[in-house]
């Protein structure tokens, strides 16, 4: 509702948005930088479910089809293994005002992304095209547009309208996805200010020595719990049941908290 109009729409022009350009005519740096972490197997070694790494609450549903990715920054912290690892695309994005978190991301061949959309409504997202098969075939489905990635190439578009990819080429997909602010009215900037705090503590580390948001510590400490939970499926129906709503009802009291909190923060402020 607070979204200004340059922004009120699935897909924006990137006229309206000139910082990003910057990045974008230094798309063949940020490349090498991609290319040599794929080269290197770091975006293997986010996927290993032993690695801290894997327990990303945001993006966890997508390691079964194939995807991957590498954060350099996320809404306040820049990873130390981006600093070690792509320091000129670190440098190039903390230049651009606006930007909340930054990856790359890489889509193998065969893989996808299926139908989803991002319920955190304080960023639009950009994807900058660095290894990609420039195929149509490699696309990805916005409100109902395709897209096609091509090198050097740039989108811009609201995450929070149902999207999804396919890689159906004969090559991988690699691109910088960045997190950038949304532009809002006075009213929407305060209620992105509380959700911004929240991001914050989803921090996911890529490999040992990174920062680690609370949110992945706890993700990482109950999800194999919950796998074990899950052979009950098949030993012991009831239990399971039981266990699986008491822990929906669960998460359910937790979230209609968060809102209440939040609208109260809110409502002090006035």
């Amino acid at each position: 509702m607070f979204t200004k109009k340059k922004a009120a729409k699935p897909i924006m022009d990137l006229a309206d948005f000139p910082e990003l350009k910057q990045v974008q005519d230094n798309w063949e740096t940020i490349r090498k930088e991609a290319v040599a972490l794929r080269e290197n197997g770091y975006f293997d070694k986010v996927k290993d479910p032993t690695s801290d790494g894997h327990y990303d609450i945001g993006f966890r549903t997508f390691y079964k089809y194939g995807w991957s990715k590498f954060y350099l920054t996320w809404y306040g912290t820049t990873l130390n293994s981006a600093k070690n690892l792509c320091p000129q695309t670190v440098e190039l994005v903390s230049k651009v005002p606006g930007v909340n978190g930054a990856m790359f991301s890489i889509l193998p061949v065969g893989s996808k992304l299926t139908k989803h959309l991002d319920p955190v409504a304080t960023s639009l997202r950009y994807h900058l095209g660095l290894k990609t098969p420039n195929d149509d075939k490699c696309y990805i489905n916005i409100d109902g547009t395709d897209y096609s990635w091509r090198d050097g190439e740039a989108l811009l578009f609201d995450e929070t309208y149902l999207h999804f990819a396919f890689n159906n080429s004969e090559d991988e997909r690699i691109i910088l996805m960045l997190e950038v602010d949304r532009p809002t009215h006075i009213f929407g900037k305060i209620i992105n200010f509380v959700f911004k705090q929240i991001m914050r503590i989803t921090l996911v580390p890529n490999i040992p020595g990174d920062q680690r948001g609370i949110v992945n510590r706890i993700f990482g400490a109950v999800t194999p719990a919950l796998l074990k939970v899950r052979t009950l499926k098949q030993t012991n129906i009831v239990l399971y049941k039981v266990i699986k709503h008491t822990v929906n009802l669960t998460l359910v009291a937790l979230a209609f908290g968060l809102v209440y909190l939040i609208l109260n923060f809110i409502q002090s402020l006035f």
